[in-house]
Formats: structure tokens, sequence, C-alpha cells
């Protein structure tokens, strides 16, 4: 495929509501192996691609030889707005959201919901975190998009191990899920007071959370933190959460 043709599939996929564009090894690299479906993948040297597999994802050796085109450095840099340095870029099916199946999940695990995240690259770090530490789930609330390719290049591509990604317009309730806001005013978390299935809705570093969701929420808690220090970043929050969560549930 010519390199303007290219850039017009990869252009033409970034605003594509079923497809998003994997950027880098590692995306590319966990993308496979959750079950992606991948469209096109191209990159400069697909035999250092495999190198790398051997190194970091053996189970994958022999699928980047086999699926990634090769293409100079100068047709890669123009596929995306900044070139991985492992070079490689790919066009994936994005995983259907089903949300009901991840809301009755039995087990512990809580859900994610982000309210209004801004920064893509900061939801995408969610979305890594909360697959490293097998939440149930991540939801987002707000305009962005949380498939959009800044955000799964932040996730290094773990959209697609966790159950769902998806945007929707009001906090989740049933299933047995309570409702737990992290604000500023609440009460000093306790992990093993955490109720069991939680979805835990994580604001905004400026604004937190809305009234109307704090209204709804079951709970309000907060992280202990450093007087002067008015915030954490959103990924910090929700990682130090999850674990003192995960922790808990193991001991």
């Amino acid at each position: 495929m010519a390199g303007d043709q290219l850039q017009q599939r990869f252009r033409v996929a970034r605003r594509d509501p079923e497809l998003t564009v994997l950027e880098g090894f590692h995306a590319l690299k966990h993308a496979l192996r959750f079950g992606a479906e991948v469209e096109i993948a191209v990159g400069t040297d697909p035999g250092e691609l495999e190198e790398l597999a051997a190194d970091l994802a053996p189970d994958l050796m022999g699928r980047f030889g086999e699926l990634v085109g090769t293409v100079d450095a100068d047709v890669l840099a123009g596929l995306v707005p900044q070139a991985p340095r492992t070079g490689v870029v790919a066009i994936a099916r994005r995983k259907g959201a089903d949300l009901a199946p991840m809301l009755a999940d039995p087990r512990e695990a809580p859900v994610v919901l982000l309210e209004q995240p801004r920064n893509m690259g900061n939801l995408g770090a969610c979305v890594r975190v909360a697959a490293a530490a097998d939440a149930a789930g991540l939801l987002t609330i707000g305009e962005n998009d949380p498939w959009h390719p800044d955000a799964v290049r932040g996730a290094a591509g773990l959209h697609y191990a966790l159950p769902a990604v998806a945007a929707v317009e009001r906090a989740p309730r049933g299933d047995g899920r309570p409702l737990l806001a992290l604000d500023p005013e609440g009460e000093e978390i306790d992990p093993a007071a955490i109720p069991p299935r939680a979805v835990l809705a994580f604001g905004t570093e400026r604004h937190g959370l809305s009234e109307e969701l704090l209204a709804a929420a079951d709970g309000r808690v907060r992280l202990p933190m450093r007087e002067g220090v008015s915030s954490l970043n959103l990924a910090t929050s929700v990682a130090a959460v999850l674990y003192a969560i995960l922790l808990v549930q193991r001991a």
C-alpha cells in the first residue's frame, strides 16, 4: 500500500468509533495477547520486533514477523502524530463494551469510574493500572473517548485486557455494587472496610467529582495526604486505591 493510502487509512481510523490506532511495540503486544482483531500493522523493522518479542513477549514470537509490513521511517512518521521509538503502528477493532456481564462479575474486584477525565494519556494510565490490578472494568463519564489513540498508547494497549472500557452517561447502580466516591472531604480510606465489588468514582484533579455523583454515592473516602499537597495525579490515585484494596483482599 502506498504511503498516501496508508496515511488516509490511519487518519480515518483515528476518527472511526469502531477502530483505534495502536502505537508502539507494547501497545501491539498487549492487543495481540488479549485477543484484538488487528486490521493492519506496519513497522520499520519487523525483525527487530521479533527480537523484542523474544526478550519481552516470548508467547508472541512469530506473530510480529507474520503481521507487520515493512515501511520506511518517513512513511511511519506520517501515520501518527508522534512515531513510537519501537517503530511500529497498527489499526485494530475496538473491543466490544459488554457492560452487563462486567457489572455482574461475581468477583470482589471493583469497577473504576472516571468522571470527566481530561488528559488522554492519564486516562490510559488508569486503564493500565486497572488491568494490572485485575479490576472488573473501567468506565468513563464525559465527552472524551476512552478509546482515543492517545489513551490506548498511555495504556500500552491494555484496553483489551479489561472486560469493559466504555463511556457511560451516569454511574452504574445495581448488581450489588455500592458507589464509593473519592473525595477530599470523605473519611480516610480503610482498605479493609471497602465493600466488595464497589464502583470507585474518581473526579478531575482540579474540580473533583460533580455534586450529582457525590449525592448519589453510598460513601466517600479520601487518601491520606501530607499537609500542603493539594492533589494527586489521577492515575496515581487510582493505583493507590486499587492496590490498597487488592493487598487486603489477598492477605
